[in-house]
């Protein structure tokens, strides 16, 4: 949770928020600027193949702290930019590499090592703290920048992320429980937990044996999740990016702005953790549906934020949805292939889905430069996620 929280909070969540500021003060426009974030997103995505292989061959505790490291350096270097190559290089590729090595796939890879009959729950809560980042990041920088400037703000938030991401989760980490001689779910009954999440009336599917990634990849069901989240990483790349600056458009302050995406982010604490519990009883495919009609509704929002009461509406109906359906993909690839090849599936669909949502940027800022406005983009977004709601319902658990 520290490694997820710090990550997203001072690298995922922060370039929007910087944007505006750096815009301004180079005179770059807000397409050129987007592609250094697309570019984050792309080697985030395209590398996990091979952070799938050092996870199985190093551990993932060793992937989290060393490549940390590598991204903090980037964020310093931010701070001393002058060239648009420099965000290239310090955001793009070095926060790229921290991204891929360090956040999604080592993270979920050890919650699925320590968790099975709980895994959904351990899944929420990890993804939890990236919500908590994400509510108190975007206007502690938007206030950063309003007190010191947006070059010290950088400075600042690679300290940050070393403490949190490096240091502190370096010294909890373990990468299985039988390191320390236990078991999956440990050896305790939780019982107030079984009885909040109704677990001794039903139990959801968990697949009773191991798939291949050869197997995985043969499996239908892979690649319709694979379709869906790509979906869900094009609106939210689309959104971390330009939300704020779409605002400031419509003449809402700077710090409306960046609060706007951190009640966003904070919000989708509740889908998280509802996501987690519901998650132990209820079908994935189910939720799945219910959290993308959230979605949905929340971007309808944000396009017709005249008034500060949609600008609300948006933050916790896209919180909500986009809190829950985060927890799910990690969650529904453990219980439908399991444990022991987990790192390598996921691996190998995170390089389709991150190329997919690794769009969403780039034509955003295009077609703001194009007409002045994020109409299109944000109602692409929305038919989008609305055709994504019913094709949740057919995400059945595979056959062998």
């Amino acid at each position: 949770m520290l490694a997820y929280g710090g990550i997203c909070g001072s690298v995922t969540y922060a370039y929007g928020v910087f944007l505006p500021s750096m815009s301004e003060t180079f005179g770059w426009s807000r397409s050129s600027l987007s592609v250094p974030y697309t570019l984050f997103v792309v080697i985030g995505g395209i590398l996990s193949p091979l952070a799938g292989f050092t996870i199985v061959r190093f551990g993932a505790r060793k992937n989290i702290i060393f490549c940390n490291i590598f991204a903090a350096l980037g964020l310093l270097g931010m701070s001393r930019v002058d060239e648009l190559w420099h965000v290239y290089l310090f955001f793009g590729f070095m926060g790229g590499l921290g991204i891929a090595f360090a956040e999604y796939l080592p993270l979920t890879t050890i919650i699925n090592n320590w968790f099975i009959r709980r895994r959904s729950f351990a899944m929420g809560l990890l993804f939890t703290s990236g919500g908590i980042a994400g509510f108190v990041f975007p206007p502690l920088i938007g206030w950063l920048i309003s007190c010191v400037g947006w070059r010290a703000s950088w400075i600042l938030l690679a300290f940050v992320h070393v403490l949190l991401a490096v240091i502190l989760a370096g010294a909890f980490i373990r990468n299985t429980p039988e390191e320390l001689g236990q078991i999956p779910d440990g050896s305790a009954e939780n019982i107030w937990l079984d009885r909040l999440t109704f677990l001794s009336t039903k139990q959801v599917y968990s697949t009773p044996v191991d798939w291949t990634l050869g197997e995985a990849l043969h499996a239908p069901v892979l690649w319709m999740l694979i379709v869906l989240f790509s979906v869900i990483l094009f609106v939210l790349m689309l959104l971390t990016t330009h939300q704020v600056a779409y605002l400031q458009d419509l003449n809402y302050s700077p710090i409306t702005a960046a609060s706007a995406l951190g009640l966003m982010l904070g919000v989708s604490i509740i889908g998280r953790i509802v996501c987690g519990i519901l998650g132990m009883r209820f079908e994935g495919r189910y939720l799945a549906a219910i959290f993308l009609a959230c979605m949905c509704l929340g971007v309808l929002s944000l396009m017709n934020a005249r008034g500060i009461v949609f600008v609300y509406l948006y933050s916790i109906l896209t919180g909500i949805g986009f809190g829950g359906i985060i927890v799910l993909l990690p969650n529904m690839i453990g219980a439908y292939f399991g444990r022991t090849h987990y790192s390598r599936i996921s691996g190998w669909t995170i390089p389709v889905v991150t190329l997919a949502g690794a769009v969403s940027p780039v034509m955003a800022g295009f077609f703001y430069d194009a007409t002045g406005t994020y109409l299109m983009p944000f109602g692409i977004s929305a038919a989008l996620l609305f055709v994504c709601v019913f094709a949740a319902l057919r995400l059945r658990p595979p056959v062998k």
